[in-house]
């Protein structure tokens, strides 16, 4: 599903004025534009953002496609060391809820931790989407 930019975390306002300025409105259009190396490169360019941000903001824009994923629990993938769409197909979702709910009693980054059943279907979706982002 694709968002407003706005929904990404840690854009700050300048980043989405050039951000909108180069045509990208929406987590689909700058996961399109960052995609790989030299998409990142060319948007660096025309941004003024670090290629690692982009690739940072690609990763979370990766993360949205997701069915069931918004902001907050993207952040909280985040916070238990699941950077990529990547990592999340071969996490053990049992694991994964537990740590996700550890790590929100200590930083309370969501108000509902996601049960275990949508933990489920987050690893089986990321299973059967493609894989969009190239790092070489």
């Amino acid at each position: 599903m694709s968002y407003p930019i706005t929904h990404i975390e840690g854009l700050d306002a300048d980043e989405i004025k050039s951000l909108k300025a180069s045509r990208i409105r929406t987590t689909d259009g700058l996961l399109e534009a960052a995609k790989t190396p030299k998409g990142r490169k060319a948007l660096c360019d025309k941004t003024g953002i670090d290629e690692k941000r982009l690739l940072d903001f690609a990763n979370a824009c990766d993360h949205m496609r997701i069915k069931g994923m918004g902001k907050g629990y993207v952040g909280l993938l985040r916070a238990v060391g699941v950077q990529t769409v990547r990592e999340l197909k071969y996490r053990n979702p049992a694991n994964l809820a537990k740590s996700m709910a550890e790590v929100n009693k200590k930083r309370k980054l969501v108000r509902f931790l996601p049960p275990e059943k949508l933990v489920v279907r987050w690893v089986e979706h990321a299973n059967k989407l493609p894989l969009k982002i190239t790092y070489r």
